[in-house]
């Protein structure tokens, strides 16, 4: 089979290799003829590669009939698998669109998005969570029948992988945090009264302005959960310029519950629950990000809204 020049970045490399482990070894290495492959496939003219690969492979590219598009390709069996899912069952609403996809093979042609600005990039901070916001409700769609989706109490299971590890205990991590996110946990899924599928991880880096929608998600992961549970990977993010970002998250949280018609308690404790068991993702990926996620779930923990 031919192949195609191919440039891995070095933390593409590390992260595949890390997490999924020979088989992701494999993929790296058949990595140059996949996208060979997949181009002869679909009719594709390749362009230059995204920066800021960190766990698939992303080039531009031209189709056959001179619309620009987005191939991706991932370790088959891997996270790309539910994404190319998720993203057939948004269909384009409020999310990137799937125009091509092999779900065996790892390999995806997307939509591209232009001007494809991020949300990081708007400076005034109410605004961005006002637009995050529209994607959110735009996203959310009910569950789709005949299709399989992982759920936030399956997510939440990630916890008793954290008292395994630690024999029972917490090891590093606080005691009183992982009680109190075991509980709000328990509490908060007892309580559901709807579900729907999410994004799953609608942070600022993952919304982009485009032409046919002000605002478009990307990178899907695809869960199924109350409407809050979309809210916390936005309000923990791009906090370290905050002056108080204690204040900034609650500021965030009234704005997104206010907007989505949601309860701010229940938006808030959400994202205290989710914050501990995203700094125990971190860990059981041997991610170094564990460190500065332990604080940051505490800083959430201590949040107090006000009118």
């Amino acid at each position: 089979m031919k192949s195609i020049a191919v440039r891995i970045p070095e933390v593409l490399a590390r992260n595949v290799a890390g997490f999924q482990g020979e088989r992701g070894r494999e993929w790296l290495g058949r990595l140059p003829e996949l996208v060979a492959e997949f181009a002869g496939r679909w009719e594709l003219t390749l362009g230059e590669p995204f920066p800021g690969m960190f766990y698939n492979y992303l080039v531009r590219a031209v189709r056959a009939d001179g619309t620009g598009a987005v191939l991706k390709l991932g370790v088959p069996g891997g996270p790309i698998g539910s994404e190319a899912d998720a993203l057939r069952a948004f269909d384009g609403r409020g999310c990137v669109r799937l125009l091509e996809a092999d779900r065996d093979g790892g390999a995806m042609l997307l939509e591209l998005i232009e001007p494809g600005r991020t949300l990081d990039e708007v400076e005034d901070d109410d605004r961005a969570t006002r637009y995050a916001a529209g994607v959110m409700k735009r996203v959310r769609r009910p569950v789709p029948e005949g299709r399989s989706f992982v759920t936030v109490a399956d997510w939440s299971r990630g916890l008793n992988r954290l008292r395994k590890k630690f024999g029972g205990g917490t090891g590093p991590f606080p005691e009183r945090l992982v009680e109190r996110a075991e509980r709000l946990y328990a509490e908060l899924l007892a309580s559901v009264t709807g579900t729907f599928l999410l994004h799953g991880d609608l942070h600022h880096g993952n919304m982009l302005s485009a032409r046919r929608e002000p605002w478009l998600a990307i990178d899907p992961q695809g869960v199924v959960g109350a409407p809050g549970y979309e809210v916390p990977p936005f309000v923990r993010n791009n906090l370290s310029g905050s002056a108080d970002p204690a204040r900034l998250v609650g500021r965030r949280v009234c704005v997104l519950a206010d907007e989505l018609g949601l309860d701010r308690e229940r938006v808030l404790n959400w994202a205290r629950a989710e914050a501990v068991l995203s700094a125990w993702w971190h860990y059981e990926d041997d991610d170094p990000e564990w460190r500065r996620a332990i604080p940051l779930a505490e800083m959430i923990g201590s949040v107090r809204l006000t009118a």
